[in-house]
């Protein structure tokens, strides 16, 4: 797999919630950072993810935003 994105973690699914329209998808990260992802639910079937899966989190943007109280 190659791909422009810098950031590429891998990890586990675990857990999908399956919409009409869209599916979220959370990975967790062996060091235990969960990322949640939204995809639509035509590609969350097409890529066929089970919880256990392994997959990776491609994170790709052109922006960054921190806050604090």
């Amino acid at each position: 797999m190659k791909l422009s994105a810098r950031n590429c973690l891998k990890g586990k699914v675990v857990e999908i919630k399956e919409g009409p329209v869209s599916t979220e998808i959370t990975i967790e990260t062996p060091a235990g950072e969960r990322i949640v992802s939204s995809i639509t639910t035509t590609l969350a079937k097409n890529l066929g993810l089970k919880v256990g899966d392994e997959a990776y989190a491609v994170i790709k943007a052109s922006s960054v935003m921190v806050a604090v109280d």
